[in-house]
């Protein structure tokens, strides 16, 4: 039973974070945040862009619960939710930056439907280089209605 609430809690974060990424995507990069997030929506030189400082902003706390976690018998919890954050992040950089934007080019392709949904959905958001007027926030979901009719 306990590696089941282990495993469970783990999933369980890893589930929420697609929340917590949706909310940061649409209400901070979108918002306030949009000078470190604009030139991932516009051309840019070089490969890294300011957009890569927000892994500098979730790594730190990933990291924290994961050793705090590991360290304090009576925080035992925080290892997994450590965990969890750390799995959806490797989620989040394999789809977002290797598959949709191809920063290491290389040959995806994919006969998957919701491989498909979730990168048109991406397509469609990147379709506006300003802060306002974007839509599918999401990273690792995306509502039918991004479905593409053939």
């Amino acid at each position: 039973m306990e590696i089941a609430i282990k495993i469970g809690i783990v999933l369980g974060v890893f589930l929420l974070m697609e929340g917590v990424a949706w909310f940061a995507h649409k209400y901070i990069m979108h918002g306030f945040g949009w000078t470190w997030h604009e030139d991932h929506h516009n051309m840019h030189k070089g490969f890294f862009e300011k957009n890569d400082y927000y892994a500098l902003v979730f790594t730190p706390i990933a990291i924290f619960c994961i050793v705090f976690g590991d360290l304090n018998a009576e925080y035992w919890y925080l290892f997994h939710i450590g965990l969890g954050i750390t799995m959806y992040g490797i989620f989040y950089f394999v789809f977002h930056d290797l598959i949709v934007h191809r920063r290491l080019k290389f040959k995806f392709a994919t006969k998957s439907k919701y491989m498909k949904r979730i990168m048109y959905a991406h397509y469609v958001h990147h379709k506006t280089h300003t802060k306002e007027g974007a839509e599918a926030f999401g990273f690792l979901y995306a509502p039918k209605k991004y479905e593409k009719k053939s």
